[in-house]
């Protein structure tokens, strides 16, 4: 061990005794090197050698400080003076910080356990759960978390519209376009701005997109961009996102939503940015669909530049025949819905 430069010089009186029946007799302590000398007043003889790293602090705290060479040893020492107090103490406390540490490293690793445990419990767990909750939902389920959304909705838009040749006309759409069983359309009066899907598959169409003079396959371009989002976002995912994680919990384990569960969606669900779709995608789904995508195309930018890549992918572009998206009957059926 190497001295403290600061204490190299350091020198005290003490009281020492060599046993502990032994009377207490005055001394000169020297701060050394490696050891603490123990030397008579008069005689100025070394009475004993300890050694730094080895001295005992038999009161901790207290004063004047009583030492010992160990933990068993016979000797004692007091001293009263702070600063070699100090300089011992000093050297005790840097022998303590270069001594391994086994458990602190095991402390270490726990500590470090147990916080990743606590990131994943609050950022991972809860979206799992959620995506969890959501995949697993049967259809019939799914349809009636839709059904309480479109209540909430009505709200704010009102009612569906309904005449019997409209909603006749509209299902026949949904089987052109987007496949038998694969969903039902309905037209809200007002208070929507783009098709939404509903959970469940139903997909809410605003008055202004079914009134439109656009032809049959702008509206048809519309229905799959929604099912497109849909595909990417499922509706009851975003909805078990905004109710939160113990709705989402209650769902998972009982299989039922509270009667206030779904309250106040409608803001968030008429409000909520369309998300992109990529034109290959929508390319596909038009070609799936048997529809031309350039008239959608069109209505979305008239002058084409940002829709170009439905336009030259359009699968038929070059005019092949495709069956038509409504009938004349169908189509006015559809626009006349809310005013029946």
């Amino acid at each position: 061990m190497t001295a403290l430069p600061e204490y190299q010089r350091l020198e005290s009186t003490g009281l020492w005794r060599s046993a502990p029946e032994g009377q207490r007799r005055e001394v000169l302590v020297v701060f050394g090197d490696a050891t603490l000398v123990i030397s008579d007043t008069r005689t100025m003889s070394a009475l004993a050698h300890w050694s730094l790293p080895a001295i005992v602090r038999l009161n901790p705290g207290k004063r004047p400080a009583l030492y010992a060479p160990g933990a068993d040893a016979g000797e004692e020492l007091e001293i009263g003076d702070d600063t070699m107090i100090a300089a011992i103490g000093k050297v005790h406390r840097l022998i303590e910080a270069r001594r391994p540490h086994p458990g602190r490293l095991r402390q270490g690793l726990l500590a470090a356990f147990v916080a990743v445990l606590l990131a994943l419990l609050l950022f991972w767990l809860p979206g799992a759960l959620v995506a969890h909750t959501a995949k697993i939902l049967p259809a019939a389920k799914r349809d009636d978390i839709g059904s309480r959304v479109l209540a909430d909705l009505g709200r704010l838009t009102g009612a569906p519209c309904s005449t019997p040749e409209g909603e006749a006309a509209l299902a026949r759409l949904a089987t052109r376009v987007l496949g038998a069983g694969r969903g039902a359309l309905l037209v809200l009066p007002t208070g929507l701005d783009a098709p939404r899907s509903l959970p469940g598959g139903r997909i809410v169409l605003p008055r202004t997109f079914a009134e439109s003079d656009a032809p049959p396959e702008v509206l048809a371009g519309h229905l799959l961009a929604a099912r497109l989002r849909a595909d990417q976002a499922d509706p009851v995912r975003e909805l078990l996102d905004w109710a939160g994680l113990a709705t989402a919990l209650r769902l998972l384990t009982t299989g039922e939503l509270s009667d206030g569960a779904v309250h106040g969606y409608a803001e968030t669900f008429l409000t909520a940015p369309l998300a992109p779709v990529r034109a290959e995608a929508l390319v596909g789904a038009f070609a799936e669909a048997g529809v031309p995508s350039t008239p959608y195309a069109y209505a979305i930018d008239p002058s084409g530049e940002a829709t170009l890549a439905l336009i030259e992918a359009d699968p038929f572009r070059s005019g092949a025949a495709t069956e038509p998206v409504l009938s004349d009957g169908d189509w006015v059926a559809i626009q006349g819905i809310c005013s029946g």
